[in-house]
């Protein structure tokens, strides 16, 4: 992707914190960004303040709630209309955190009470439906030959994904989830030109956060950092089901595990082949 050529580009969440930050950049490129958002009292003002800041990209606001198949999916639909007939960036992105406090485990409990999975119906499930409306719509991109994708994909994990989290297990495990679907998605879509790839920021300071006393006590990571991580799998179309920790000044790519002897990689590799589970 260069910044001379206009990329129709979807963000969930896109209103606020990271997906802002990645809104912002895309619309400096002079992009037709599509806002998605549950917040639809200030994404609306959000999305006209990033309008005036890049008169040449053209930013708009869609409400959405992402743990909405139907949501999401009506939202595509108009905004695949208004880009021309094609989306050809997507960041899955939008999502929340238990605050500090999770309902899977409480030891002081009588009687359990259900745990509450809105962080995995937004962070995971919500993922999910956007990755599979990404699918469909790219898949109607013509290509140009020469390497080039008919869409690219890049899913909001964290390194939350990648290590224990015990202060919000509910949280870890929907970004667990988020880096198993962009690992076990990536070699059957790349036979339609389609990338998918996962950033995995560490402790960056935004909305999520529950308090700024939390964000004080954490190692920092700046929001350049994580747009250089997305600019780096966008610059390269042949990279993907690759997860990027980014952490301080660094973007690093993640190898996944190694099999643990030769029988396990061959089965894995023959369900990859069977295109079964």
């Amino acid at each position: 992707m260069t910044s001379t050529t206009k990329k129709s580009v979807i963000v969930t969440g896109g209103a606020s914190g990271i997906g802002l930050a990645i809104s912002r950049h895309f619309a400096s490129q002079g992009h037709r960004v599509a806002i998605l958002d549950v917040n639809a009292s200030s994404g609306p003002t959000v999305a006209a303040e990033v309008q005036a800041e890049y008169p040449q990209a053209m930013v708009s606001f869609k409400k959405c709630d992402v743990s909405s198949w139907d949501e999401q999916a009506a939202v595509f639909e108009e905004v695949y209309g208004e880009h021309g007939n094609r989306i050809d960036i997507v960041i899955a992105n939008a999502g929340v955190s238990e605050q500090g406090v999770s309902t899977l485990v409480d030891l002081d409990e009588d009687t359990p009470s259900q745990p509450k999975l809105k962080v995995i119906n937004i962070n995971l499930v919500g993922t999910i439906y956007s990755v599979k409306l990404a699918v469909h719509y790219m898949n109607q991109n013509p290509t140009s030959g020469g390497g080039s994708s008919r869409g690219s994909i890049i899913c909001t994990a964290s390194n939350a994904g990648l290590y224990p989290l015990p202060v919000a297990p509910l949280y870890a495990t929907s970004k667990f989830g988020v880096v198993g679907l962009v690992r076990s998605t990536a070699r059957i879509i790349e036979k339609a030109g389609i990338q998918i790839n996962a950033i995995a920021p560490a402790v960056i300071d935004t909305n999520l956060a529950p308090d700024k006393t939390f964000v004080a006590q954490m190692v920092v990571t700046p929001m350049p950092t994580l747009i250089r991580g997305v600019a780096n799998f966008l610059a390269d179309p042949s990279v993907s089901g690759a997860v990027a920790e980014i952490h301080g000044e660094s973007v690093t790519i993640r190898p996944h595990h190694d099999f643990v002897d030769a029988d396990s990689e061959k089965n894995i590799e023959a369900f990859w082949k069977m295109g079964i589970a």
